[in-house]
């Protein structure tokens, strides 16, 4: 299909206005094929030869941006958002994914909830998810095929991996001597499934959905966190990730308690996770370090010469009271960084506007001087430059660029948020909700137009999303409350690490 943007402004993050136009552009298949005056005639003189053609006049008054990119994502919990209490990390994780056969999804649910989130990305112009997906209790390849089956008829663009810790719980966080009896034996329980059998899983991944639908889907790889895996499985993801050239996911220093790893955690050595990893050879520009907020100078040192992309989750870190990522060492570095939700579970939305304007807000109350407050044309090049980054397609995505693919986003700049025109990139970074989103085009394909997905019956799929999880609701709750019993330890590793010396902070406002 070929489709011709008449009379648009296109985003250009290199102009000093943050756009050019009015012009036109024109699509061919799955790629822009111009932008400018011979848009008009190449599109006029293909008429007829390439399947279905349509033109989309702009008046004036359309702005065209790339796709935006969800660079970190959990899909599993999209159904849970709201229901859950600012916790920090590790006892909030307690409650959002616990152990309970009930709990364990049918290929149905697992497809339904995976939908829920990329219908409502489509909507607000959210092209691309990075999914670290937590397929609890394990992944099995008939909940990945519902995963991806799910991004596949959304007509999303997705790369996803299989966030499986390896691990014992004990091993994953401070020791402790804990007299519970039942306490004690959860923590020294063999994780649910082993590494020969998450690689299966990944060669299922890889080999049935990689590079499918045109490209469109995509793996990735995820220890999740470097504490929560062995090195010899953390190698094995490392080769998948060099083989194959796709993302490897680490959540690294996200909280203060897994700073305090270096020193609580004998098989840290005293080194950070970052150290940690940069010993065995794993940190590279493959990599993204999700969170970096408990870096130190020297973590952020092996960082940057590293290459690895860091993913900025700062809604996220508020809702769990992780602390604000050090924004501003990051860029004085050279380290680039994209943006992600985190999930639905806490962020509470799966829209990434709320994300973009929180990057270019919380940073402000830092205490350094406002020259140094992040600007929107860095958060919006974290946006878009940073996401394309990190999934390793600096090449073909992040920019509304001749020759690259046609992730297209459709904004009505005579919408309120731009009523009246002062500025594009503030207007995008502190004024954009998402409610401007007139269109939004996916590999070439258009997905959302005049209010409506065009790839599914999402009133449909929201009915039974109700249905669904309304009947899974008491397991949810049966399964939480039979957490609390664990509460009392991990609250007391929060609390023992909350009193200790890093040697830095990063909590606003503390004494």
């Amino acid at each position: 299909m070929s489709v011709l943007f008449t009379d648009v402004f296109v985003y250009d993050g290199d102009h000093p206005a943050g756009m050019v136009g009015p012009t036109d552009l024109l699509v061919l298949g799955n790629r822009v094929a111009s932008i400018g005056a011979d848009a008009r005639r190449l599109f006029d003189e293909g008429l007829g030869q390439d399947g279905p053609h349509r033109v989309i006049d702009g008046r004036a008054q359309k702005l065209i941006v790339p796709g935006l990119v969800n660079a970190h994502f959990h899909s599993p919990a999209n159904h849970l958002k709201g229901s859950l209490r600012s916790l920090p990390l590790e006892m909030f994780m307690l409650f959002e994914s616990p152990s309970d056969e009930q709990l364990v999804p049918t290929p149905r649910e697992a497809y339904v909830r995976t939908m829920l989130a990329a219908l409502e990305m489509l909507r607000t112009g959210v092209t691309t998810v990075q999914d670290d997906a937590f397929l609890m209790p394990f992944p099995t390849s008939e909940i990945i095929d519902a995963v991806m089956q799910a991004y596949a008829d959304s007509g999303m663009r997705a790369s996803v991996a299989l966030d499986q810790p390896e691990v014992r719980e004990a091993d994953k966080l401070p020791l402790s001597q804990t007299a519970d009896p039942h306490v004690r034996a959860a923590l020294s329980a063999s994780p649910p499934m082993g590494a020969a059998a998450l690689l299966d899983m990944y060669d299922h991944l890889i080999s049935r959905w990689h590079g499918s639908e045109g490209g469109r889907l995509t793996a990735a790889v995820s220890v999740s966190a470097p504490q929560r895996v062995s090195p010899e499985y953390f190698a094995a993801l490392d080769d998948l990730s060099r083989v194959y050239r796709i993302p490897l996911f680490a959540h690294m220093l996200e909280t203060k308690l897994q700073r305090t790893l270096a020193t609580t955690q004998p098989r840290f050595a005293g080194r950070s996770l970052v150290e940690y990893t940069a010993d065995l050879g794993l940190l590279s520009e493959r990599m993204n370090v999700i969170h970096a907020v408990w870096v130190d100078d020297h973590d952020l040192d092996l960082i940057a010469s590293s290459g690895a992309i860091v993913a900025h989750n700062p809604v996220s870190n508020l809702r769990l009271g992780s602390g604000v990522a050090p924004f501003r060492k990051l860029k004085d570095r050279g380290i680039t960084t994209c943006l992600g939700i985190d999930e639905a579970i806490c962020d509470d939305s799966c829209n990434l506007w709320g994300v973009v304007k929180m990057a270019g807000l919380i940073h402000n109350v830092s205490g350094l001087e406002s020259d140094e407050w992040p600007s929107p044309h860095e958060v919006l090049d974290s946006l878009w430059v940073g996401g394309a980054a990190a999934l390793l397609r600096s090449d073909e995505l992040g920019a509304v660029r001749e020759g690259f693919l046609a992730d297209l986003v459709v904004l009505d700049l005579h919408s309120r948020a731009f009523t009246p025109f002062n500025d594009l990139r503030g207007q995008l970074v502190y004024c954009e909700s998402g409610n401007s989103v007139e269109l939004t085009m996916v590999d070439g394909r258009i997905v959302f137009e005049d209010g409506a997905i065009s790839t599914v019956d999402e009133s449909a799929l929201l009915d039974e999303a109700r249905d669904l999880f309304a009947r899974k609701r008491p397991a949810v709750e049966r399964a939480r409350h039979d957490a609390e019993a664990f509460l009392p330890h991990y609250k007391g590793l929060v609390h023992d690490a909350a009193l200790a010396d890093v040697g830095m902070n990063r909590w606003v406002g503390s004494a």
